[in-house]
């Protein structure tokens, strides 16, 4: 038995040792009107790309996971700081796919800050989970009293155009906003192992096989009413409200295509910069 163990603990310690980990850590500045990068640290198999943009005042940053994805076992950590009156958008590369894991979860660790009158859109593109993935996610929002955020995270559960259907995986996305301090927006999601079986309930998916949320901060009714009257064109099911001075759009449509249409629709009304080029493609 000392040898299978020994075994065993060798296989661990490879499988470890083949882990991928990445950190991003990013400021941004505002002097003169512009927004600028002022710090930016990368570590691991994450970087951040700064593509030129119509807009002087706002930096847009895109993240690229070299990996090429993320598997049991992985952990990615992201820190972006927007400083006082400056102008950050920032979205990935491509989708970002979580694979079959063994066991263990991959850890996304995400942590953002907005300075007064600073403005961040986090607008990454979407996670496409694939059968028996195992997803640990975590984001945390500072926002100064006077600070805007614009926050969306979608989730593909299989690449449905391909046939693909999760019937079994992981999922724990937590989400904590803090505005001058105080908690204003707190949710868990979570889903277990038969993931197929909790997306025909209609409190999860009702059949759905995508889902996103969009937080808005400042927002009010009128921010809801955009996007109302935007309904004749979602393919999906889409529902908007608004309270205590943020707003909340819930997604879920029957396949990602579909998704990212109604997704880009709600970004569209909400936003005031244009969507990423990336989301264009």
């Amino acid at each position: 038995m000392d040898a299978i163990d020994a075994k065993a603990g060798e296989l661990q310690e490879t499988f470890a040792a083949n882990r991928a980990s990445g950190q991003i850590a990013l400021t941004v500045a505002a002097a003169a009107g512009l927004s600028r990068r002022s710090r930016v640290h990368e570590a691991g198999s994450l970087r951040v790309r700064f593509p030129n943009g119509s807009d002087p005042a706002q930096t847009n940053a895109v993240i690229v996971n070299t990996a090429g994805g993320m598997a049991g076992g992985d952990s990615f950590d992201i820190a972006v700081a927007v400083g006082a009156g400056a102008k950050l958008t920032v979205t990935t590369a491509a989708a970002e796919k979580v694979y079959r894991s063994l066991g263990p979860q991959a850890k996304a660790g995400i942590k953002l800050a907005v300075g007064p009158g600073g403005n961040l859109a986090w607008l990454p593109q979407e996670t496409i989970m694939f059968d028996c993935a195992r997803l640990h996610r975590t984001i945390d929002v500072e926002l100064s009293d006077d600070g805007e955020l614009l926050l969306a995270e979608a989730v593909v559960f299989g690449r449905t155009a391909m046939g693909e259907a999760v019937a079994r995986g992981s999922l724990f996305d937590r989400w904590r906003v803090r505005v001058g301090g105080t908690l204003v927006f707190a949710e868990t999601a979570r889903l277990d192992e038969p993931i197929a079986q909790r997306l025909t309930e209609a409190a999860a998916a009702a059949h759905g096989a995508a889902v996103a949320s969009v937080l808005k901060i400042p927002a009010d009714e009128g921010s809801v009413e955009a996007v109302r009257c935007a309904r004749r064109n979602f393919t999906g099911e889409v529902g908007v409200s608004a309270w205590n001075g943020l707003a909340l759009a819930r997604l879920v449509a029957a396949d990602g295509a579909s998704l990212r249409r109604d997704l880009m629709t709600v970004l569209t009304t909400w936003s005031r910069a244009p969507l990423p080029r990336l989301w264009l493609n």
